[in-house]
C-alpha cells in the first residue's frame, strides 16, 4: 500500500465547496486506488476569520470548523497546521514521521512549503492546477518552490507543446487532468433543459500577469465580451457569482442583459450545495481567464469536469483543449460570441444527445480510475 500525502487548500478557502471538491477527489481518488492518504493544510492565523468574517484565532475559526467538517464527512484522515506551529490532527512529529514514511507528496498548488517538512519526503510532486499563471510567475521570479520537487504536473495539457507559448522554465511539465470520483457525482437527469449555470468569481482569483509584453486581464474581461449573450439565446443564462461591491456598475450591466445572478455564498458555499446547485442545472456557460485563453495552455476547469460527470452538457471558451478532448457534443467549445450563440442552440436542439456525451467525457477522460492510476506511473509508483 502506497501512503500518500496531498497537500492543498479548504481551510484556506472557507465557503468555497467547489475549491473543496478539487482537493477532495484528489484524496479520495487516491484512497480508491487502496493508498493510505493523508491531507495536510497550513493556514496563518491572520487568514482565520470567523461566522461573520471578523479576524479570529484560528482555533475559533470558521476555517477550522469548515476544515474539520469537509474532511469528517467525507472519512478523510487530515491536519491543519497553523502558522505558531498548533496542530489540528497529527502532532508535528507524528507529521515529520507521516513525511518520512510517506511514499508521495502530491502537492497541490505547492500549497505545502514548510521548508523542514517538505524536505523529510523522499518523492514530490508540485500539481500545477493555475497553468500559465504559474509559469509566468515563477519566470518573474516570484518564489513557488518548484525547485523543491522532483516532479511537476500541470493540467495545462498544451504546456511543452508548440501549440502553448507559456514559458516551461526548464522544467519537463507532465500534463494531468483534474480527476472525478465518479460515485460522488452520479447522472441527475434534467426536468428542464434551458437553465446554463455557472459559479464563478467576477474578476478571478489573481491578478492580471504580463506575457509577451501584453498584460492579460481577469476574468471580468472574458465575460464582457459575451454580455449580450442571453438576449440571443433560448437557454436562462444564470451565474453565482462572486462580484465585488465596487464592481455594481458591471453587476447592473448584467441584469440589464438579462444575466440572472444568484448568491454564490448559498448556491456553492459547502461540497454538498455545490453539488446539487450543478446537478439542478442543465448545463454550463462559462468563460475562462485570459490567460488560459490567449496562451492556448489547454486549462480546462475541475467544475466543468463536475457539470460533465453529471450528466450536463458544457458551453465552455475555447483553451485549446480540443486538442486532447472531444468536443462539439456534450462538451462544446466557443472562441467568439457568434460560436457561443451556435453552440447553445446546438444544446438545446438535441439537449438528450448532449448530456450523454457529457457523461461519457467523464468517464473516458476524467474519471480519477482512470487519471490517478496514470499520474502514479508517472511518478514511479504502482497503484
Amino acid at each position: 500500500m502506497n501512503t500518500i500525502v496531498v497537500a492543498g487548500a479548504l481551510a484556506n478557502k472557507v465557503g468555497n465547496g467547489g475549491e473543496a471538491w478539487v482537493r477532495l477527489s484528489w484524496a479520495k481518488g487516491l484512497a480508491r486506488l487502496g493508498a493510505d492518504v493523508h491531507v495536510i493544510e497550513e493556514i496563518d492565523n491572520a487568514n482565520c476569520v470567523d461566522a461573520f468574517g471578523r479576524q479570529c484565532d484560528v482555533e475559533q475559526s470558521a476555517n477550522l470548523a469548515f476544515f474539520r467538517e469537509i474532511t469528517a464527512s467525507q472519512g478523510i484522515t487530515a491536519t491543519l497546521l497553523a502558522d505558531d506551529d498548533r496542530t489540528f490532527g497529527a502532532s508535528l512529529a507524528e507529521l515529520d514521521d507521516l513525511a518520512r514514511a510517506a511514499d508521495l507528496l502530491v502537492n497541490i498548488s505547492g500549497h505545502l512549503h514548510r521548508p523542514e517538512l517538505l524536505r523529510r519526503f523522499r518523492r514530490t510532486a508540485y500539481v500545477d492546477i493555475d497553468p500559465g499563471f504559474t509559469q509566468l510567475w515563477h519566470a518573474a521570479g516570484i518564489g513557488l518552490g518548484l525547485e523543491q520537487h522532483q516532479l511537476h504536473f500541470t493540467i495545462g495539457e498544451n504546456i511543452g507543446s508548440p501549440a502553448c507559448d507559456v514559458p516551461t522554465g526548464g522544467i519537463a511539465w507532465i500534463p494531468t487532468r483534474q480527476p472525478v470520483v465518479l460515485d460522488d457525482w452520479p447522472v441527475v437527469p434534467s426536468t428542464q433543459t434551458r437553465r446554463l449555470t455557472t459559479v464563478a468569481s467576477w474578476r478571478g482569483t489573481y491578478g492580471p500577469v504580463v506575457h509577451a509584453g501584453r498584460t492579460l486581464g481577469v476574468k471580468a474581461h472574458e465575460f464582457r465580451k459575451y454580455l449580450d449573450l442571453p438576449n440571443r439565446v433560448e437557454q436562462r443564462l444564470e451565474l453565482a457569482l462572486d462580484i465585488h461591491p465596487g464592481d455594481e456598475v458591471d453587476r447592473r450591466r448584467l441584469l440589464d442583459h438579462s444575466w440572472h445572478l444568484v448568491d454564490p455564498r448559498e448556491c456553492a458555499g459547502s461540497p454538498e450545495r455545490f453539488r446539487l446547485y450543478v446537478q439542478g442545472s442543465s448545463g454550463e456557460f462559462s468563460v475562462a481567464q485570459e490567460v488560459y485563453v490567449t496562451t492556448r495552455s489547454g486549462w480546462f476547469s475541475d467544475r466543468t469536469v463536475r457539470y460533465l460527470a453529471s450528466g450536463k452538457p458544457a458551453l465552455v471558451q475555447d483553451t485549446g483543449f480540443g486538442r486532447q478532448l472531444p468536443v462539439g457534443t456534450g462538451l462544446v467549445a466557443f472562441a467568439n460570441l457568434e460560436e457561443a450563440v451556435l453552440g447553445a442552440k446546438s444544446i438545446e436542439s438535441d439537449y438528450v444527445e448532449h448530456a450523454a456525451a457529457a457523461r461519457a467525457i467523464a468517464e473516458r477522460y476524467f474519471d480519477a480510475r482512470v487519471v490517478l492510476p496514470r499520474f502514479l506511473e508517472h511518478a514511479g509508483l504502482r497503484p
